[in-house]
């Protein structure tokens, strides 16, 4: 029997107005804000969180990883957690545990307790974003709807602006654990205020079955997989046993879930929503695309710190007009799309990051600032369109009734594929530098004429030969980092421009004018 509060009727509470209405959406916007920002703020520090830790920038995306996928794999339970417990309950209490995660995060002592700090982190902040959403439709009037989702959306899209710049300044001017511990008094400010305006406005709960062994079976094959990216390139691959099991466990990890998902009454991710064309094809462009997206994102700034010597604040600068560029365009892009079929706009938006990524496969080893900025102005084209757009069409043609299920399901692929990314993009890299390390020291030997020259060159400036030959060396592998990252973009620039075809092989799409999907 469904369980109701009793302060919640059939009809709803009526709307806030004044000076609550104004601080609530404040409360929640800070909410979206702090998960968002966490999603990217790691990615500028990630070499100096390293460097402090004592390992390698490879090991310490694990820390973007982890909280990735961990949010990834909680997304599916939110909507079982809001109508067990009520919205408002369900996302008070996940913003406490985010802050108290976070607090445990800045207070980590070595690289296994941070990632373990930082799985917590994600698994307890699926409810933040789609619990916010829900929240700011709620308290404002019907017809100031829009403005609740403007509220929502603009948030979803400062805060990946704000997450490198702000930092690459702590990192560089504080101390990197502050990058988690500013969530505190953020969290404990956003919790008082949200339950002090909506506590009373809870909404209607029902006891409803959950499907535990649906979910513990997604957490086995997602985190199985998860590590073994994240650690077969130190291991060897698949010449480690250790590498082998988990490939193993991962694979019959899926198969099992599938089957059981199939076969479920209430499954946790509702498998038969791959049956609709859209859907289908949509998710696979959308996972796809923002794999890339993501990737990239991780990359660039990685570069400039380690093999360009750009301090963080300066890196995530670079990123930061992307950013920019998509909350200017986002609002006439949403009108555009009310009147223009959604497959136009995500062609546009995938051209636009194929552009952008073949723009920076043209970087030199003396690229200025200038030249970084120009292909994240590009992005922010993309960025302003490819949310929207791309959920559009997933969801279109999905049954009203299956329209919370697609939505987490879509979700859900999509930031896992993220993490997924965020794991190859670093092996990828690493083996690219290999490679072209290799091929020149081939045509470049110890006895090469211009190896000779460079060395002694450096000699009679001061060095020993031993300094010479490193100097020489490091050069060598810098220019090795150059070529396999314009691999890299070059890559993505092609792969953008294949799943454009794919978009067009789904059925046409309207968009309703909503709000853009986060862009965590």
């Amino acid at each position: 029997m469904a369980d109701q509060n009793s302060s919640s009727p059939a009809a709803g509470p009526a709307p806030l107005t004044g000076m609550m209405l104004a601080v609530t959406s404040i409360a929640l916007a800070l909410g979206t804000f702090m998960q968002v920002l966490d999603s990217t703020i790691a990615n500028v520090s990630i070499p100096t969180i390293a460097g402090n830790l004592g390992v390698s920038s490879s090991q310490g995306t694990w820390v973007i990883t982890s909280f990735a996928v961990a949010n990834g794999v909680s997304v599916p339970l939110t909507g079982w957690l809001m109508g067990r417990y009520g919205v408002v309950k369900t996302f008070v209490v996940s913003v406490l545990l985010f802050t108290l995660a976070s607090f445990l995060c800045g207070v980590s002592w070595n690289l296994p307790s941070l990632i373990g700090f930082r799985v917590l982190q994600g698994l307890v902040s699926g409810p933040m974003i789609p619990g916010s959403q829900a929240l700011l439709i709620m308290i404002f009037p019907a017809s100031k709807r829009g403005t609740a989702l403007a509220i929502w959306s603009m948030t979803t899209l400062v805060a990946p602006i704000c997450g490198p710049i702000l930092g690459g300044y702590i990192s560089d001017n504080i101390a990197w654990p502050w990058i988690f511990l500013i969530n505190v008094p953020v969290g404990l400010l956003c919790a008082f205020l949200c339950w002090r305006g909506l506590a009373t406005r809870e909404t209607p709960t029902r006891r409803v079955p959950i499907d535990t062994t649906g979910f513990m079976l997604l957490l086995v094959w997602v985190g199985a997989l998860q590590v073994m990216l994240d650690t077969g390139k130190d291991a060897d691959w698949f010449n480690s046993p250790a590498i082998v099991v988990e490939t193993l466990v991962a694979i019959v990890g899926f198969i099992a879930w599938v089957i059981w998902e199939l076969n479920e009454k209430h499954p946790i991710v509702d498998l038969s929503l791959f049956k609709s064309k859209n859907f289908a094809l949509g998710t696979v462009a959308f996972c796809l695309g923002y794999a890339v997206f993501f990737g990239s994102n991780l990359l660039q700034p990685l570069w400039l710190q380690t093999q360009m010597h750009y301090i963080a604040t300066w890196a995530g600068l670079v990123a930061a007009p992307s950013g920019v560029v998509a909350v200017l365009l986002t609002p006439f892009a949403a009108r555009i799309m009310q009147k223009v079929d959604a497959r136009w706009t995500a062609t546009l938006s995938l051209a636009a990051f194929a552009l952008s990524f073949y723009m920076r496969s043209g970087f030199t080893p003396d690229v200025d600032f200038k030249a970084l900025v120009w292909p994240m102005l590009v992005q922010g084209v993309a960025m302003s369109t490819f949310f929207l757009s791309m959920v559009t069409i997933s969801l279109n043609g999905v049954a009203p009734q299956q329209l919370p299920s697609a939505s987490g399901l879509s979700n859900f692929s999509r930031i896992t594929a993220g993490s997924f990314a965020a794991s190859l993009t670093t092996t990828i890299w690493d083996r690219g530098e290999s490679l072209h390390q290799n091929r020149i020291a081939e045509s470049m030997g110890s006895n090469d004429p211009a190896w000779l020259a460079a060395v002694d060159h450096l000699q009679a400036a001061g060095m020993s030969h031993a300094q010479a030959v490193g100097a020489v060396t490091a050069q060598v592998v810098n220019q090795a980092y150059l070529l396999s990252t314009i691999d890299f973009f070059r890559a993505s620039a092609w792969l953008a421009v294949l799943l454009i075809p794919c978009i067009w092989l789904t059925k046409k799409a309207m968009s309703g004018g909503g709000a853009p999907a986060a862009a965590d």
